[in-house]
């Protein structure tokens, strides 16, 4: 049953997969949190996530960038550290918003539609993690397209397996749409 429910997940929005460079407009990029490393810098992971969301902004496929992650405590601030990392590389402060409450891949997606009121988005993140965020964002209302951050990769061998088991969770939530572990409100990115 895992395994079918996960190749389901997997297969259903394949097609919305693009390269960055012919990926269709969208109004915003979601960049999903990926952990920090030392310092409270972005892992290689996320500055791979948010370096291909600037690419898309640069290239005028999107309009803004939301950067959603966690914000367990004052130390492990996922979007303060992909602010900070955005603006070190030019991207203007008034093109992103930050999401503090992106919990999870599900809390990120409902509460960009339900937050911040977006419907139509390129979702940024890993090959691995692609087609789980595109069938939570598509199965909450959101019209969402992808962009792999690490394109024509493969992740490794434990993402692959652990996605066995986040999709067929996945495909459970978007039945049940469960409300986000905090639902609250939007944030611009602040000064510094």
């Amino acid at each position: 049953m895992v395994g079918g429910t996960s190749c389901y997940v997997r297969l259903r929005y394949a097609e919305r997969i693009f390269l960055a460079g012919e990926v269709p407009k969208a109004p915003v990029a979601i960049v999903f949190g990926a952990g920090l490393a030392s310092k409270g810098k972005p892992s290689p992971m996320l500055a791979e996530r948010l370096e291909t969301a600037m690419k898309l902004y640069r290239s005028g496929k999107v309009e803004r960038i939301l950067l959603s992650g966690a914000n367990l405590t004052k130390s492990h601030d996922e979007t303060r550290a992909m602010g900070r990392y955005a603006l070190a590389k030019g991207v203007p402060r008034e093109i992103i918003l930050r999401d503090d409450a992106g919990f999870s891949t599900y809390d990120s997606c409902y509460r960009a539609k339900a937050v911040f009121g977006i419907t139509r988005a390129t979702l940024v993140t890993q090959r691995f993690h692609l087609p789980r965020a595109l069938f939570i964002a598509n199965s909450l209302g959101l019209d969402a397209v992808g962009v792999a951050a690490d394109e024509g990769t493969r992740g490794p061998l434990i993402n692959e397996g652990r996605e066995l088991f986040s999709r067929s969770l996945a495909l459970a939530m978007a039945i049940a749409k469960p409300p986000p572990r905090f639902l609250g409100v939007s944030e611009a990115l602040e000064a510094e």
